[in-house]
């Protein structure tokens, strides 16, 4: 099927249950992004920061830009001035890069804390504790630059859907918890990133509000 047959179908199903569609579009053309813009898709996400600069000043400027991948904390400055949501927050180091590059382009910049919730080392995430001792820090409450709006998680690469329930089940606790403990009545912290193509729908199940798809949309690499 084509990129805009594969979009519509799946932001009909999305739609329906009020859950936002990232289209990853790591190592994809600028036609196949536009093609799957013509489809009505707006929200993309990149892995890598020079490849996401390059689509940004080549693409669209309605699109709506999500960085998904590892970031640098030295790469911040090459997005920070159009970037609208950076997923991958993992560490208190990278946050206050973002808040000082948010705040020299006069932004504020949203973020997710990517919670480690696989079980494989090539993943990056927070430990649940790791994100409780940032929230709870004296650097992250004197940052005006950045809002922190969710989670983000990655489940293991595994045949076993009963571990990737765990995962996602486990994600979806924590959001409750740090929602009643640390962003009572802050109706900005709603979002729960998980769920890729192997796994969305299992994600959804478990409370997902954002699913980055990459290969359900534009293909096999």
């Amino acid at each position: 099927m084509s990129i805009a047959t594969n979009i519509t179908s799946i932001k009909a199903e999305l739609e329906s249950i009020k859950v936002k569609l990232i289209a990853v579009s790591k190592t994809k053309s600028a036609e196949a992004i536009t093609e799957a813009y013509q489809a009505g898709q707006r929200d993309f996400g990149e892995n890598q920061v020079q490849e996401l600069v390059e689509k940004h000043n080549l693409l669209p400027k309605d699109i709506t830009w999500h960085l998904v991948g590892h970031l640098q904390t030295n790469k911040v400055k090459y997005i920070a001035s159009f970037i609208n949501l950076i997923h991958s927050v993992d560490s208190l180091k990278l946050l206050q890069e973002i808040n000082k590059q948010a705040l020299k382009n006069n932004r504020v910049i949203d973020c997710f804390l990517q919670i480690y919730i696989a079980d494989e080392d090539t993943k990056f995430g927070l430990e649940f504790d790791e994100a409780i001792e940032i929230l709870r820090s004296e650097e992250y409450l004197q940052m005006r630059n950045i809002r922190i709006t969710g989670l983000m998680g990655i489940a293991s690469n595994t045949e076993s859907i009963k571990r990737i329930q765990e995962e996602f089940y486990e994600l979806s606790m924590f959001m409750k918890g740090l929602k009643k403990s640390y962003f009572e009545g802050k109706e900005y912290f709603n979002e729960i990133s998980m769920g890729m193509s192997s796994d969305y729908k299992i994600a959804i199940e478990y409370g997902s509000t954002m699913v980055r798809l990459g290969s359900t949309i534009f293909g096999k690499r």
